[in-house]
C-alpha cells in the first residue's frame, strides 16, 4: 500500500457495547481513488465500522484518519471531507429533489454564488434532471437512492461511505445506482468504502476486499487473491465468503438489524 496516496488509515479501531466487541481491533488502508468492498454477515460489525469512520459513533480505543484527519480528535475536519450515505432513507419525501439538496448545499456552507450550479450538476451527473421538481415521495427506490448519493456528493467530498446502497432494489435500479457510482470514481476520483450482502457487486466493482467476521478482518485483497487463498483450487467468492464469513444459522444479525434492512426495502421498494 502506497502511503502516499492512503486516505483512510485505520489502526486498531475498537468498539466495545458492555463486554461485547462488535468491531475488534480493526487495521486496514484504503487508496485515493479505490473502490473498497466490506463484506460479512449481519452482525459482523460492518455498519458499526462505517458510523465509527464518519464520527457518527465514538470508538473504544483505536483511531483512523480519514483524508489525513482523526475521526477521534479532528471529526469536524472528518464530516467535511467525508459523503455518506447511510442503509435507512436519509432524505425527506415532503420535498422536492432540488429543495431536498438545496438544504443540503447550505448545511454544507456551499458558497451561495455555487449552489445553483452544483445542484443542477449532481442533477444532471446521477439522471435526476427531469425530476428535481417532482416530491420525493414519487421517487422509485432506484432514484431516492440516486439522489442521496447526489446530496452526499455536493461538497465533493474525497471519501464517500456508503452503507448497503443497492437494498431493497430491484436489479435495474442497482444497475443504474453502480452505473453513477463509477462515473462518479472516474469523474472526480472519490473513493468509495461501501458495505454490500450482494456479492457480485463487490466482484464486479470492487479494487479490494475485506470480510469481517465476529468484529475482525478474516480476509483481505482483491477478489482474485481471496479466491485463491484457500490454496488447493480456485474457488468463487461465494466460497471464500462462506470459509471466511462462517455459515453458522444463528449468523444473520439481531432482530433490530433485520427491521431495519426490511424497513429500509420497504421504503425503497
Amino acid at each position: 500500500m502506497d502511503t502516499i496516496n492512503v486516505v483512510l488509515d485505520i489502526q486498531a479501531l475498537t468498539r466495545h457495547f458492555g463486554a461485547f466487541a462488535a468491531v475488534d481491533s480493526l487495521t486496514l488502508s484504503v487508496n485515493a481513488g479505490e473502490v473498497f468492498g466490506l463484506l460479512g454477515s449481519n452482525g459482523a460489525g460492518k455498519t458499526t465500522t462505517i458510523k465509527m469512520l464518519t464520527t457518527l459513533l465514538p470508538p473504544s480505543s483505536g483511531d483512523a484518519r480519514v483524508a489525513g484527519y482523526s475521526i477521534v480528535t479532528q471529526a469536524v475536519e472528518v464530516r467535511r471531507a467525508i459523503g455518506y450515505v447511510p442503509q435507512s432513507v436519509s432524505v425527506d419525501g415532503s420535498l422536492t429533489g432540488y429543495e431536498n439538496l438545496l438544504i443540503f448545499a447550505k448545511l454544507y456552507d456551499l458558497p451561495r454564488r455555487e449552489q445553483e450550479g452544483r445542484i443542477r450538476e449532481a442533477l444532471a451527473f446521477m439522471g435526476l434532471t427531469a425530476d428535481g421538481s417532482r416530491l420525493v415521495s414519487e421517487y422509485s427506490g432506484g432514484m431516492v437512492r440516486r439522489l442521496e448519493i447526489a446530496q452526499s456528493t455536493l461538497h465533493r467530498p474525497r471519501v464517500l461511505f456508503l452503507d448497503e446502497p443497492t437494498v431493497g432494489l430491484d436489479p435495474i435500479a442497482r444497475d443504474a445506482v453502480w452505473k453513477h457510482l463509477v462515473d462518479l470514481c472516474s469523474n472526480y476520483g472519490t473513493t468509495l468504502f461501501f458495505t454490500t450482502h450482494y456479492l457480485e457487486e463487490a466482484e464486479s466493482h470492487c479494487d479490494r476486499i475485506a470480510i469481517m467476521h465476529l468484529g475482525k478482518v478474516a480476509a483481505l485483497g482483491t477478489c482474485k487473491e481471496l479466491e485463491t487463498s484457500l490454496g488447493d483450487a480456485a474457488h468463487t467468492l461465494n466460497e471464500v465468503f462462506v470459509h471466511y464469513a462462517g455459515s453458522a444459522l444463528d449468523s444473520g444479525g439481531t432482530f433490530r438489524d433485520v427491521s431495519a434492512e426490511r424497513a429500509t426495502a420497504q421504503r425503497l421498494g
